[in-house]
């Protein structure tokens, strides 16, 4: 018998890529819990013959691009869930196009944070919540469990709210919002319905949703043709004012979600490289980059579309201050009509696919968080069933408690986006401690630059959180304890937290200070490079 060519075995090895491996091996590492099996992981690294020690590496291969893709995609729907819409379209109507520049830094922001995410979970074989469970006492663990649960819920009951806005929107109002929260949480069936196909599958359903949203938001902005001199001003002229405060703080809080950073750090796992084959690691990086920044390109890209409607239709109009999700349908219904097909049924998609996308990807993270923090040994099915109860109990009481107006959910909305805020250094923190550390992450430690870049941009945008947390706890106690609390209270503590916030960051003592913390950060690059 010949024997086969090199051409042959090539294409043999590449016809089992996209199959999942399962070779005869140990299901967990010292019988702890694991983000993937290994008969579940994908095989990536049978294309070409590698040398870890060779200077120039593996020549760049859109077939390995191709096998790569799928977890920046799962992560980016945290960029793309109904909060995120809400913030958006709430910018577009009060601040029209002015904040697009910071919708684009924020992206960009994430992009960083979710790249040291993928980094930390390659280069160890770990997710974030398995390495903080291992390096931080059991009280700091919990703790930091804790606030990870706290900010998962939070964002559930925004991504289940609007799925059920969403299925009350297509029904012509027949299904209330409790019904639209019930069907929702069936999810998680339709996750692990999923996961029995394998994790392509599972990829290859998001990617329809997260096309459903383009094509829905497209046609969108195509229906409303936007200012594309207004929308490139937006971008590139860095604009902001003490009426767009709030909308701001909205838009960055809700790009950048915690749980996500926990989730990342996982769904890398789903490719099998060996942590300890420095050149494989190297490269999987390299992919992971590039998949993780043309995911966000496209989200950035929605979000623009959301945005750039509600900037043309109602920026100045005296709808403007009253928009939100619950009733954005029915004022683009009433802005543009009806047409071939009603903007309404449109926008009712859009959101629908947004919806139901993130709150599976939050079940998801939901399991890799509690899995990995708590050692959990359980099946999936009951992994996925405690986890979505988590979620689902306190978003019924919300849906039948602030379902009395319009105006309770879109502050409870804004409340949660500023909750998800409050929350990011509970993720961060961990993730740039661990992925600087040389005895969790080896030679793939970040330097000195990418530790405390994040920090330090991160320092201003902490200090005016917490400052407008307190101003939008007052705009719910308003609705809820109107002898309390005044609109005329709101509007002077508004302007105070401005004040406050001016003369802290232009105190001597301030400035001072951040040059101190300037100065450590270039001598520590300095002895870093040499």
């Amino acid at each position: 018998m010949s024997a086969q060519s090199p051409e042959d075995d090539r294409n043999q090895e590449e016809s089992r890529l996209l199959e999942p491996q399962n070779e005869s091996q140990p299901s967990s590492l010292d019988g702890q819990e694991v983000a993937y099996e290994a008969g579940e992981k994908i095989l990536v690294f049978n294309l070409d013959s590698f040398d870890e020690d060779s200077a120039t590496g593996p020549s760049f291969s859109w077939k390995k691009l191709w096998l790569f893709t799928g977890p920046g995609f799962l992560m980016s729907i945290a960029f793309l869930d109904p909060g995120n819409l809400e913030g958006d379209l709430q910018a577009g109507a009060i601040a029209g196009y002015s904040l697009l520049w910071l919708l684009m830094w924020a992206t960009i922001m994430g992009l960083l944070i979710q790249l040291l995410s993928a980094r930390i979970g390659v280069a160890t074989g770990r997710d974030l919540a398995e390495l903080c469970k291992e390096e931080y006492p059991k009280w700091a663990r919990l703790v930091l469990w804790l606030m990870a649960e706290i900010a998962l819920i939070g964002a559930d009951i925004q991504e289940v709210i609007g799925s059920a806005i969403a299925i009350q929107i297509l029904s012509h109002g027949v299904l209330p919002l409790w019904a639209g929260v019930l069907i929702t949480a069936s999810d998680c069936f339709i996750l692990l319905f999923l996961e029995n196909y394998g994790v392509r599958k599972l990829e290859a359903a998001f990617a329809v949703l997260i096309a459903t949203m383009a094509l829905s938001f497209a046609w969108m902005f195509g229906d409303t043709k936007p200012s594309g001199h207004e929308l490139l001003m937006g971008i590139l002229v860095p604009r902001l004012s003490s009426k767009t405060i709030r909308q701001a703080v909205g838009v960055v809080g809700c790009v950048i979600m915690p749980h996500n950073v926990f989730l990342h750090s996982a769904l890398v796992q789903s490719r099998k490289i060996d942590p300890l084959n420095k050149g494989r690691v190297q490269e999987a990086l390299k992919y992971y980059s590039i998949e993780s920044s043309a995911a966000l390109l496209v989200s950035f890209i929605i979000n623009l579309f959301v945005t750039t409607v509600f900037a043309k239709g109602f920026y100045g109009t005296k709808q403007a201050n009253s928009i939100g999700l619950v009733n954005s349908g029915q004022y683009l219904q009433e802005k543009y009509g009806g047409g071939l097909f009603p903007i309404l049924y449109i926008w009712g998609i859009g959101l629908l696919a947004a919806g139901q996308s993130s709150t599976i990807t939050g079940t998801y993270a939901g399991q890799f968080i509690m899995g990995g923090f708590l050692d959990l040994r359980l099946k999936k099915w009951l992994r996925a069933l405690i986890t979505r109860s988590f979620a689902i109990v306190p978003t019924i009481v919300v849906a039948i408690v602030f379902n009395t107006s319009e105006a309770s959910l879109d502050i409870l909305n804004e409340w949660l986006n500023v909750l998800q805020s409050m929350q990011i250094p509970f993720a961060l923190i961990p993730l740039l401690t661990l992925v600087s550390k040389e005895q969790v992450m080896g030679t793939f430690r970040v330097g000195p630059t990418l530790k405390f870049a994040p920090v330090q941009l991160h320092m201003y945008y902490s200090l005016y959180i917490w400052f407008h947390g307190v101003v939008l706890f007052l705009h719910v106690g308003v609705v809820y304890f109107p002898r309390v609390f005044s609109v005329q209270r709101i509007e002077s503590t508004n302007s105070y937290v401005l004040k406050i916030l001016e003369v802290v960051l232009q105190t001597p003592a301030w400035q001072f200070w951040m040059r101190i913390r300037a100065s450590k950060a270039t001598k520590n690059v300095r002895s870093y490079t040499k």
